[in-house]
């Protein structure tokens, strides 16, 4: 017998022959291993959250799946209160699991929810023919029911009824501040989308980013692990505080309906602002609507901010827009005479005209604003010349939007002052010195006179003080100065023009004891087919107190059956700048 001697070395020799086999098998295990290690961690680390709510639930999957819409706050009346204007509620979504209705229930459903929901015979029929389907796991039936429907259902015991608690959106304050808020509606494929106001230009910001989510079920229905999901969660809409002003908005919306209903306006428009800041405190378009039921309005034109959204031609005050321009290029003095034979000719095809077609003779230019004389504001405009009356309502920020952060602002037109590019007054540059052939948005006059009444600089208005994001980050808005359009010693002679108008002139009734206010009344003309009709706009715009003013207000009645704004928009002003002045605790001045 013969042995074979093997040597250690040829061993390790044969072994080492068989090492690729080995070293792939090991690369192979390794691998898979690292991947169940990998998939793991971010199974129970990165993804630890959504598995979490998974656990918990749909309702759950569904928070981490679907951002909550931002709210909305105005300001109380004490610093740093706040009260919800736009919030987020809970109702039930009703739906139906078809596959656990039989033919003997389906009639029995439907005849206990048209007896809740006083569904007539046709919304019958309809219920009927979802219940009846059979085969669908959910039917939606009803979108939004409260708890207390909820309970009531579920304690009939019903087969095949669910419910699916979801978040809709609530506005608690009703028709306070509605064309401000606007409101959220469905898309065509039934998403939420905001819609005019604050609700449809923060869209974006209040509506989030949703999450997403993908991976495979078995046969029974179970995720499967390790199947390769992706998970992104929800990203929650912010948070907006505005600088509105609850209860200055609610009592100044409120009087201003009074005498909408009590003129018979078609319409009335109202803003407050710190005319320091920009800051819009109040801001009011009648007739309103309730955000919460807002399809079931009687039109659609009741969505629109009408302070923003309408322009219109806003006659006498407009007039101390020219008036400063004049004052601050020293082309004219508050007194200045002019003298008036109460009408103009040769600018355009008929004679330009006083209102009643008063006669005034000599007249300072103080006198011109107290008697708000056309005539005398043609003279202004010729002393000032065309192209220094152009750039002067340019740079009070006509014929541009302010650019509020709000749905739908119009800026208002002054092209009819670069028509003719002559230096010499035309007739467009005489009418648009007392405020016709041009148009403005409330808010665009409530900007040009916080200009006057703060010394001489635009400001921009502004009605969103902080947006507070889903990560902690908080923007805060300040005060922006737009151009500094007057000179101090211009605002301030015409600022005092404008108390005399107050305290001797047309708008009296705009005054408050005790205080120097300074305003403006303007009952303007409207434009229609073939020249004006006989319907006017009735406005005033004003300040207080004068010497520091806290705010600058604008009163818009359209359509008043009253013949002028002294009677309809100036007692309004009175009142709400009584209030004002009471509400800041502001000591008398004279």
């Amino acid at each position: 017998m013969v042995y074979r001697y093997r040597s250690q070395n040829t061993i390790m020799r044969r072994s080492a022959g068989a090492d690729p086999r080995l070293r792939a098998a090991a690369i192979i295990v390794s691998i898979v291993a690292g991947l169940v290690i990998f998939r793991l961690s971010i199974l129970m680390i990165f993804q630890h959250d959504f598995y979490t709510a998974l656990a918990a639930g749909s309702h759950d999957v569904y928070s981490q799946l679907f951002p909550v819409r931002g709210e909305v706050f105005i300001q109380g009346s004490r610093a740093g209160e706040e009260y919800p204007l736009a919030i987020n509620r809970d109702y039930f979504l009703l739906y139906a699991d078809t596959r656990d209705i039989d033919d003997a229930a389906a009639l029995e459903v439907t005849e206990k929810l048209a007896e809740i929901f006083s569904y007539n015979e046709e919304k019958k029929l309809e219920i009927f023919a979802k219940i009846n389907k059979r085969d669908d796991p959910y039917e939606p039936i009803e979108q939004k029911v409260d708890k207390d429907v909820m309970e009531k259902i579920e304690e009939l015991d019903l087969p095949g009824i669910y419910f699916l608690r979801k978040p809709y959106r609530y506005y608690p304050e009703g028709n306070l501040a509605a064309n401000i808020i606007g409101f959220v509606g469905k898309t065509e494929d039934g998403q939420d989308i905001g819609s005019y106001g604050i609700e449809g230009y923060w869209e974006k910001e209040l509506a989030g980013s949703g999450g997403f989510f993908s991976g495979a079920k078995s046969a029974s229905g179970f995720w499967i692990p390790l199947a390769g999901r992706s998970f992104d969660p929800a990203t929650n809409g912010a948070d907006l505080h505005l600088t509105i002003d609850r209860t200055i908005q609610y009592y100044a919306c409120e009087r201003l309906r009074i005498g909408l209903e009590e003129y018979g306006a078609s319409s009335a428009s109202l803003v407050i602002m710190d005319p320091a800041t920009g800051a819009i405190y109040a801001m009011c378009s009648l007739p309103d609507f309730d955000p919460n039921y807002y399809n079931k309005v009687s039109s659609i034109e009741v969505y629109n901010n009408n302070t923003v959204f309408v322009s219109y031609e806003p006659g006498s005050v407009f007039k101390p827009v020219v008036m400063a321009g004049a004052l601050n290029e020293n082309a004219v003095a508050p007194e200045t005479i002019f003298y008036d034979k109460g009408f103009r000719e040769g600018l355009c095809s008929k004679p330009i005209k006083n209102a009643a077609e008063k006669v005034y003779q000599d007249q300072t230019m103080a006198g011109v604003l107290e008697n708000s004389i056309n005539t005398g504001m043609v003279f202004v405009a010729e002393k000032l010349g065309k192209t220094k009356l152009r750039e002067y309502v340019e740079r009070f920020g006509f014929g541009l939007r302010t650019g509020i952060e709000l749905n739908t602002e119009v800026g208002g037109t002054a092209e009819s002052l670069s028509i003719n590019k002559k230096e010499a007054i035309d007739c467009y540059a005489a009418t648009a010195s007392f405020g016709q052939g041009i148009t403005a948005t409330p808010l665009q006059l409530a900007a040009a006179y916080s200009a006057i009444a703060n010394g001489g600089l635009l400001m921009k208005p502004y009605i969103v003080q902080e947006v507070k994001y889903d990560d902690g980050r908080i923007d805060r808005r300040r005060p922006v100065i737009v151009r500094q359009v007057l000179e101090k010693r211009a605002a301030s002679l015409l600022s005092a023009m404008l108390v005399n108008v107050v305290d001797r002139g047309h708008a009296k009734r705009a005054g408050v004891p005790g205080y120097f206010v300074a305003a403006k009344t303007g009952t303007a003309q409207i434009p229609g087919p073939g020249g004006y009709i006989s319907e006017t706009n009735h406005t005033l715009v004003g300040f207080g107190p004068a010497d520091a003013p806290k705010f600058v207000m604008v009163v818009k009645y359209e359509k008043p059956r009253r013949a002028y704004a002294e009677s309809t928009a100036a007692p309004v002003f009175g009142d709400i700048a009584k209030f004002i002045l009471q509400y800041y605790q502001v000591p008398p001045g004279r």
